[in-house]
């Protein structure tokens, strides 16, 4: 061994010390089940990003009213409902046995106040609520909806599965200002966060709700029964992928969300390990860009970047494998009933001379373009370098900002310009199961300073996500969506970099872990050997 190679694993080992040292000596003596997730989580109010990590901590520790099944069925959670013979009035009504963690009792006024709090901020809500003509409590365990016009956008904004859900909270925190982060995190979901052994961006531990009553209900994605059998569940964060993988590998953790793509073979072979794909439906990746500052608010300029990158060349840096990924210029997913093609010749193969052309015509002038980096998630490290190298090819003058990815959630809703702290470009991915229409794919609201990070001003394409939201007609909705794929892309809302699917990896003395394409602890069981 070089020096060098004993100074590396001597760090690697340093950190895992210290990893586990921070996430397992409170679990002693308990059922522990140890988890390496894709980041260290800091953000816990799930109403104030998208972030992936938050939405999988927000499942732990809240419920929904309603949940979506691996049919894509709506099916009742927290709640079941009856609709009138208009189509226009709703009526939800609480199941029993619903406590919050400080065993409060759950009330309409609870679940009104948080779809409220939702619906301010999230892409779905906020189209959702110019539908709504009243919401109102009908006593403590039953509420009222009433429409102002029949929409299915109703049921489908409480079940939706990412990647903001509409969680239930007690009134007394729902009430927070949207734009003001929550500073108690009590739910009435299968597990309880433990604030005293909360280490930001090191160490999350979640304990089983005891009080917690399951759906009868076998489970399937966000609906079903939630049964909790382990004590405990840590994330424990490793920043370092290997140290991750040789902590799983010497029974140090017990699971791993994401297993990168090139250490792969490491772990295949393992005959205690277990590598499987849990989101049969994959992934998406893309870019955003910052319309408010120059250079990006120039419509021109935008689709010179989205022109400029290759997908494969994307795909091959952050995958390798042509097993796990495919090249795609649907915003709503290939494969997805509402994904359209449309733009796939000049959006999939990398075209610098059109790139280069459409800089010219901007009269680009050399304005700095800062991307964002993330350094410590494999699967998000790939694309910002790429990207960042194809944009110099064609001409733009590239500046790259390193950073672990939680500090890119952070910086996401930065408004300002770059020079004083902003950005121009980012990159992430969503699940496909989730994108697969205008509303619970985040990167297709438009409304300006009101939409997520990027906040494009398309009134073109909120009208059509409205006539979307206004029709039940598949047919028309086919058309519709074919429509908001060529503005999305022309207008330069979004740049797609392809699909991918993401292996995890865990011990097998786990099973009952289930396939969906969000990350859930209930179900699962640990043996002793």
């Amino acid at each position: 061994m070089t020096l060098l190679q004993g100074l590396r694993c001597g760090a690697r080992h340093m950190l895992l010390s210290a990893a586990l040292t921070a996430g397992l000596s409170a679990g002693v003596g308990a059922q522990t089940v140890s988890v390496v997730m894709q980041s260290g989580l800091r953000v816990l109010d799930p109403v104030m990003t998208t972030a992936f990590l938050t939405r999988d901590h927000g499942y732990m520790i809240y419920d929904t009213l309603l949940g979506t099944d691996e049919h894509f069925k709506i099916q009742p959670q927290m709640a079941n409902w009856t609709v009138s013979d208009d189509g226009k009035t709703y009526t939800f009504t609480l199941r029993d046995g619903l406590k919050w963690h400080d065993g409060q009792a759950v009330t309409a006024e609870d679940c009104l106040a948080s779809i409220k709090r939702w619906a301010d901020v999230d892409a779905t809500g906020q189209v959702l609520m110019t539908m709504v003509q009243s919401m109102e409590p009908v006593g403590d365990k039953q509420f009222r909806v009433v429409l102002k016009q029949p929409t299915t956008l109703l049921l489908e904004g409480l079940a939706k599965l990412s990647s903001r859900p509409a969680f239930m909270m007690p009134k007394r925190i729902a009430d927070t200002p949207s734009a003001q982060p929550i500073k108690e995190f009590i739910g009435s979901g299968p597990f309880k966060f433990l604030p005293g052994e909360f280490k930001a961006g090191l160490k999350v531990v979640y304990e089983k709700n005891k009080d917690y009553v399951p759906r009868a209900e076998p489970p399937s994605w966000t609906a079903g029964g939630k049964v909790v059998n382990v004590d405990r569940v840590e994330w424990v964060a490793m920043p370092d992928q290997m140290t991750a993988v040789n902590a799983l590998q010497n029974g140090e953790v017990d699971y791993l969300q994401q297993l990168p793509f090139d250490l792969l073979p490491m772990v295949e072979g393992d005959p205690a390990l277990q590598v499987q794909v849990l989101d049969k439906l994959g992934a998406w990746t893309y870019f955003r860009m910052n319309h408010l500052h120059p250079p990006f608010d120039n419509k021109l300029v935008r689709q010179a970047a989205i022109a400029a990158v290759s997908q494969e060349d994307v795909l091959k840096a952050l995958v390798g494998n042509p097993k796990f990924y495919r090249t795609c210029a649907a915003v709503m997913g290939c494969g997805n009933p509402m994904g359209d093609t449309t733009g796939e010749d000049w959006v999939v193969p990398g075209r610098i001379d059109r790139a280069q052309e459409l800089l010219k015509q901007a009269k680009y002038d050399g304005t700095p373009v800062v991307i964002l980096q993330p350094s410590d998630i494999a699967m998000l490290s790939a694309q910002p370098v790429v990207l960042g190298a194809a944009l110099r090819k064609a001409g733009f003058n590239v500046v790259m900002k390193a950073m672990d990815w939680q500090s890119v959630v952070s910086q996401q809703g930065n408004q300002k310009p770059p020079a004083e702290g902003g950005w121009n470009i980012f990159s992430t991915y969503s699940i496909l199961a989730t994108s697969g229409d205008p509303f619970s794919n985040t990167t297709l609201q438009a409304n300006g300073r009101k939409a997520w990070a990027g906040w494009p001003d398309v009134p073109a394409l909120e009208a059509l996500r409205l006539k979307y939201a206004q029709t039940t007609d598949v047919a028309e909705r086919k058309r519709i969506a074919a429509e908001i794929q060529k503005v999305a892309l022309d207008e330069g809302v979004v740049g797609p970099l392809g699909q991918f699917q993401i292996p995890a990896a865990y011990s097998k003395r786990l099973s009952g872990i289930l396939e969906a394409p969000v990350t859930l602890f209930w179900n699962l069981k640990k043996s002793e050997q």
